[in-house]
């Protein structure tokens, strides 16, 4: 598993899903929020348009 590196996690980068309920799935970084617990969610838009959200600490860059 590849550790998200400050700077490394940004808008427009491709990522693949290695945990959670998405597994398996990749697509592009989109609307990068960190909740108030901490925990960094992610939007990932599919090449097919589909839209997921997932936690960050669940990609590799």
């Amino acid at each position: 598993m590849t550790t998200i590196l400050p700077g490394k996690l940004r808008d427009g980068v491709t990522c693949k899903v290695i945990g959670g309920t998405h597994i398996g799935k990749s697509g592009i970084v989109q609307d990068i929020k960190t909740g108030k617990s901490g925990h960094v969610s992610i939007t990932v838009v599919q090449a097919n348009g589909v839209r997921f959200k997932t936690l960050a600490k669940n990609v590799e860059i």
